[in-house]
């Protein structure tokens, strides 16, 4: 009687030695070219797990750039792959040429009060309430993201410290720019205005989070608290 055979995956082996225990435990950028293809695999074939697989199919193409030249169909001969396995392959090589031949997004530089005051203008200065917002920059002063903070009666709203900076912390924002309207149209800032944005300010200090300017939009007019003088 033959003995019988079953097609070795990538759970026969230890687990600190699956590929994907290890991507989830250390990254993706700590594995191998063979541990990451084998991932795709899945499975390997009745003498060899998907490790060893994979490690066949990188020695066959010449590693990794032949592999990106071969076709499904090439990929699909060999032993093991067929053409699902081929089809995961190249769907997977092709995200990722995508992504290294697409221009990098080009984010605004805010330079001064009115590069800011520039982005949400025309949005914010018909608003009926008050939005209170944050821009996010990075270390380069780049526009990373733009944050609803929160949204008020028609004279006020509320800022919660932990509201402004959990945002700016997940986001790694280096700085921020505090930005809000007040529906009348007159920017001028108020004794409240000033008393928010102190606060905000040395909280921002106390996490490493600095506090560049902030805006009070008005009707096709703003003010700048920096500019003014007044942090």
């Amino acid at each position: 009687m033959e003995p019988v055979q079953y097609r070795l995956t990538i759970k026969d082996l230890p687990a600190d030695l699956r590929p994907r225990e290890r991507l989830l435990r250390e990254g993706a950028q700590s594995l191998t070219d063979p541990e990451l293809l084998a991932i795709l695999l899945r499975t390997g074939t009745a003498a060899s797990t998907a490790l060893e697989l994979a490690a066949v199919v990188l020695t066959h193409f010449n590693g990794l750039r032949g592999l990106v030249q071969a076709s499904v169909e090439e990929l699909a001969e060999i032993k093991g792959v067929g053409p699902a396995k081929a089809a995961q392959i190249k769907a997977a090589l092709e995200l990722g040429k995508r992504v290294a031949t697409n221009a990098p997004e080009q984010r605004v530089v805010i330079k001064t009060p009115e590069d800011a005051a520039g982005l949400v203008m025309e949005e914010m200065r018909h608003l009926d309430r008050e939005h209170f917002r944050a821009l996010l920059l990075n270390a380069k002063n780049q526009v990373i993201g733009q944050e609803v903070i929160s949204i008020g009666t028609l004279n006020s709203s509320t800022v919660h410290p932990r509201e402004l900076f959990k945002n700016a912390i997940k986001r790694s924002a280096a700085a921020i720019i505090l930005i809000h309207n007040h529906p009348s149209g007159d920017p001028s800032p108020s004794r409240e205005d000033i008393e928010v944005t102190r606060r905000l300010i040395e909280v921002g200090h106390l996490i490493g989070i600095e506090v560049l300017d902030h805006l009070i939009i008005g009707d096709n007019k703003f003010n700048s608290f920096r500019a003014k003088g007044l942090m």
